[in-house]
Parts: C-alpha cells; structure tokens; sequence
C-alpha cells in the first residue's frame, strides 16, 4: 500500500483536546480505532472509557458503526486535499451496564442494618 493511501485521523475529546493524529490505512475498522482511543485515553481526563464499547465516533455528524472500515465511512469531506481528518470521541457508558450498577448500589443501601438505641 502507497504511502499516500494512509489517512491521517485525531480523535476530539468532549472537552476540546485531541488524541492523535495517527495514520491509519483505508482498512482499518471503526472498533480498531475505538480500541486505540482506550489506550490512548489521558490518564488525568475523569470519565474515560472501561471499554471500546463506551465510546461513539462521529464523523460528518453521523455515528460511524464498529464493523464498517474507514474507507466505507468516508465522506465527500474526505475527497478535500489531504489533511488531518477528527473524528469526534464520545464516551457513553451503555444503558445496561449503567442500570445494573445502580441497582447494586440500590441493594447495597436496601441490605444495610441500622439499629436504634433508646
């Protein structure tokens, strides 16, 4: 593969800094990307993802999918004279995950003892 065919790629944070860029080929896949945002993630920025499956890419405004590759989520914007490309990187923890944490915390509280003396 050329190297002109690779695309340069930098990952917005929702608090306005950037990961990256990293240069990436055309068949890299949107779950290889995510699974770089992990490990690259600031390890002082609270609220960061556990997991690949925490975060949503946006490119042009839409949700890129896991199995799709770079080359399918192109965009025209992507055809402008070569340059580096962001991506937004959102962490949203999944709604199961979240509902079960609560509901450990909610029995925790439910289970405990109190006792009053008087």
């Amino acid at each position: 593969m050329a190297e002109e065919d690779f695309l340069e790629l930098k990952f917005r944070l929702f608090d306005g800094s950037d990961i990256g860029p990293f240069r990436y080929a055309p068949a890299s896949t949107v779950a290889m990307l995510k699974e770089r945002i992990v490990t690259e993630w600031p390890k002082d920025k609270k609220g960061g993802p556990k997991s690949a499956n925490d975060i949503k890419l946006i490119n042009a405004g839409k949700i890129l999918e896991n199995n799709k590759t770079i080359e399918q989520c192109r965009t025209p914007f992507g055809e402008l004279p070569k340059g580096v490309i962001t991506m937004h990187a959102v962490v949203q923890v999944s709604l199961t995950k979240a509902k079960t944490e609560k509901k450990i915390d909610e029995a925790s509280k439910k289970n405990g003892c109190a006792c009053t003396i008087l």
